[in-house]
């Protein structure tokens, strides 16, 4: 089934309002010239290390260390990433190097 074209604009609209409410509504509710709140903060700290670890829990939840490969290209993946994250301190680098990874292993060798 495809889209009409007013649908598709008004897809494309609906998208283009939703990115820039969550770009600028920051800047609308915080003003610069009060502090930021605490919890905000707090936030701001915690929630980039749980969200990777949101992301690492999703990615593992169908791994079956008893069947197939046992795990390993996820296993050798995990590896690249803490060793390049280690090394560098790149967040960036280190997801892509582990999705390069994890790719090339599943592809070429499992």
């Amino acid at each position: 089934m495809n889209m009409t074209l007013p649908q598709q604009i008004i897809t494309i609209t609906i998208c283009v309002l939703g990115t820039m409410a969550t770009r600028f509504l920051p800047f609308l509710i915080f003003s610069s010239k009060k502090p930021t709140p605490k919890y905000i903060r707090y936030l701001g700290k915690a929630l980039p290390s749980a969200i990777f670890g949101m992301l690492v829990i999703y990615c593992l939840k169908n791994v079956h260390i008893l069947e197939g490969s046992h795990g390993i290209p996820e296993l050798i993946s995990i590896c690249t990433v803490v060793t390049l994250h280690l090394w560098k301190r790149q967040m960036l680098l280190s997801i892509a190097g582990g999705t390069i990874s994890y790719m090339l292993l599943v592809q070429l060798i499992f």
